[in-house]
């Protein structure tokens, strides 16, 4: 971690700590920690089997939330080194934000939140965050893995007022309209910057989109128009990966240009008076902005909303309330440890509480486990 920190960037002496109290580590950062903790538990090693956008047995080399996470601590480091403020925080935001992701990406999200809509739903922030708190088994001394209260800040982009007065302090600034740290603000604009250009990568190696339509987005055919006068006659996977790092840096470089004007102007003395702003100081510039709608926008209508992305969507939504129905019948048809929890929560809670165990086991589900998992029950009914 840099010595030069902003003063308003947050560090260990201004860290608001941990739920459990811990001697601080001996010699690394409160948020190296946090760091170390996320990297090194089993909801991180999932994150391998759990697809962005394709099934992962489609292709060894499309994204995963894996190789997603790491690409935007990737991006939310170089931000924070330029603006002074906490690497270490950033990057233990930016691996840890997809932990309660379930298998199949949104489609499996959406389906499991439909399940759980007489539950109070499910979300996937919130489910990360559950994951934090509550769902690692690595530690004697508390549940969870005990981070930060700001790396669990940053791992909570947005939340219901509803939920939010349930989550104490870490609820507060949705109740009182308050913005998080700039390190959180950080991490969630550059996970916009790697699933929008990395969207098109994969888009393009599994030919649902190309390069020429692409091109009716102004920003692409603006980049696209450098990359072949930088690169006389260049095709192929190299073009593509010239657009879109091209692609990248224009909105890294406008981004920290943006910020910086935007913090300079609000000038905050500390991290309170950033939490005191009316909005965010992160982020792009009205012209950027619009931009990064065009970009979306293309690929809800032609990657997203693609046929065969739309048939694995639908089986995928498929197995995951099947998988739900079964469980929720018959808390037996899960794991032991998982069955017992169900039992003791719905003794508690009633079917609501079964039903939350019920969907915490298949948000953890990788997404060929599930696939195995929907196979298995098919064979035994």
């Amino acid at each position: 971690m840099p010595l030069d920190l902003a003063p308003y960037a947050v560090t260990p002496t201004n860290s608001k700590g941990r739920r459990y109290a811990e001697e601080p580590p001996a010699y690394r950062s409160e948020f190296q920690r946090d760091r170390d903790r996320i990297i090194h538990s089993a909801a991180f090693r999932r994150l391998v089997y759990k697809t962005q956008v394709f099934v992962n047995h489609e292709g060894d080399l499309y994204r995963t939330r894996l190789t997603h996470s790491l690409e935007v601590a990737q991006i939310a480091r170089t931000v924070a080194r330029s603006m002074c403020l906490n690497e270490d925080l950033v990057e233990a935001i930016s691996l840890a934000h997809d932990l309660g992701h379930t298998p199949f990406g949104h489609s499996g999200q959406d389906a499991l939140n439909a399940c759980m809509r007489e539950f109070g739903g499910f979300e996937h922030n919130l489910q990360s965050l559950r994951v934090v708190d509550q769902l690692e088994e690595s530690h004697a001394d508390f549940p969870g893995l005990n981070l930060t209260y700001e790396t669990r800040e940053g791992i909570l982009k947005h939340c219901s007022a509803t939920n939010a007065r349930g989550l104490g302090e870490l609820g507060e600034r949705f109740l009182q309209r308050q913005q998080p740290g700039l390190e959180a603000q950080l991490a969630n604009v550059a996970d916009e910057i790697a699933y929008n250009n990395h969207d098109i990568d994969d888009g393009l190696r599994a030919g649902l989109i190309n390069l020429t339509d692409l091109a009716t987005v102004p920003i692409v055919a603006e980049q696209l128009d450098v990359v072949r006068h930088r690169h006389p006659g260049i095709s192929g996977r190299r073009e593509i990966h010239e657009v879109v790092r091209s692609m990248i840096g224009v909105f890294v470089t406008d981004l920290i240009n943006t910020s910086c004007e935007r913090v300079r102007d609000a000038a905050p003395v500390d991290i309170a008076a950033v939490r005191e702003q009316p909005s965010a100081l992160i982020g792009f510039s009205d012209g950027y902005a619009s931009e990064k709608t065009a970009l979306k926008q293309f690929l809800r209508e032609h990657l997203y909303r693609h046929p065969r992305v739309s048939k694995m969507t639908k089986q995928a939504q498929d197995i995951v309330s099947k998988l739900f129905e079964i469980y929720l019948n018959d808390y037996q048809r899960m794991p032991p440890e998982h069955a017992d929890r169900a039992r003791s929560h719905h003794d508690a809670d009633g079917l609501a509480g079964g039903a939350r165990i019920v969907a915490d086991y298949i948000a953890g589900m990788t997404d060929r486990f599930a696939l195995q998992a929907h196979e298995a029950s098919r064979k035994e009914s």
